[in-house]
């Protein structure tokens, strides 16, 4: 049982870090706080099960169609409705304040769009799911590859941002926005990109989640939590930190839902949050700000 909810924790922490990737590179690079993240991986996950279930299309080869689909939405949505919202704000503050205010209420276009085309329903689809064999215990193939997918999916990005001249352009923005001009960095285009990869890493997400949980048109909000909670939990920008934050609440909610209860697994989640506000409040790899 022990090996069994390790895999499973492993699983549930490898997507939740793939989802926080993608909300900590908009919020620590563009400095958006993106309260409609949530509805992105919603529709990711509409869109795999709809083109498995009326195309056939595995949820791999979804992928190829989300990923560029999200980056494109993500590139969209900050052109037309943050660009303005950034060129007129008067600090970082105000930004912070009036993206929450206007990415709220895109939360809500997409989420009655998604009602509208698939109802309220909880959705699901048969992708995979015979056990496979893993270290002495039985595991679902969808998990399985669900897992997969996201560590090679979270490393192409950790080695992008930390391997090339463009990833470093990014972080660069992240840690020092007012310094990055300097040295030739166009700041505004960093920032755009950086909420269009951020858009890419939620479809892929969606996609992934998918492939073995259930989820309707208004669950999109408990996953922007989630993402919230790992990148506070790991430090704002920080794309270790969102993967070790990550991987620490999958097997936290794992563990307790197998030995305890699994009604405790939220009330664990804002725990684990609690504590580690309380022990770093810059996050487990967060700086200090001196």
């Amino acid at each position: 049982m022990l090996v069994t909810a390790v895999l499973s924790g492993l699983v549930l922490g490898g997507t939740y870090a793939l989802l926080a990737m993608g909300l900590t590179l908009q919020y620590g690079i563009a400095r958006i706080m993106n309260l409609a993240y949530g509805e992105l991986i919603i529709v990711a996950a509409f869109l795999s099960y709809a083109l498995f279930t009326y195309a056939g299309i595995s949820p791999v080869w979804a992928l190829l169609i989300a990923l560029p689909g999200g980056f494109a939405l993500g590139y969209a949505i900050y052109g037309l409705l943050m660009a303005p919202l950034v060129r007129r704000a008067r600090n970082a503050a105000s930004l912070e304040i009036d993206s929450i205010l206007a990415t709220f209420g895109l939360l809500f276009v997409i989420q009655g769009l998604l009602l509208v085309t698939f109802g309220a329903n909880f959705t699901s689809y048969s992708y995979l799911n015979d056990a496979v064999e893993i270290f002495g215990t039985r595991l679902a193939a969808n998990r399985l590859l669900a897992l997969v997918l996201a560590v090679v999916l979270g490393a192409a990005i950790y080695l992008v941002l930390t391997r090339t001249l463009w990833g470093t352009a990014l972080r660069a923005v992240a840690v020092a926005p007012g310094s990055a001009p300097l040295v030739g960095i166009d700041v505004e285009r960093a920032a755009r990109m950086a909420f269009a990869l951020g858009g890419a890493l939620a479809a892929a997400g969606g996609v992934v989640i998918s492939m073995y949980q259930t989820f309707t048109a208004t669950s999109g909000v408990v996953f922007t939590m989630k993402a919230l909670i790992i990148v506070i939990m790991g430090g704002v920008g920080n794309i270790l930190g969102a993967l070790s934050a990550g991987l620490l609440l999958g097997l936290a909610e794992t563990m307790v839902a197998t030995y305890v209860d699994p009604g405790l697994t939220l009330a664990t989640t804002y725990g684990l949050f609690l504590a580690v506000l309380l022990w770093r409040p810059t996050g487990l790899f967060g700086r200090a700000v001196r």
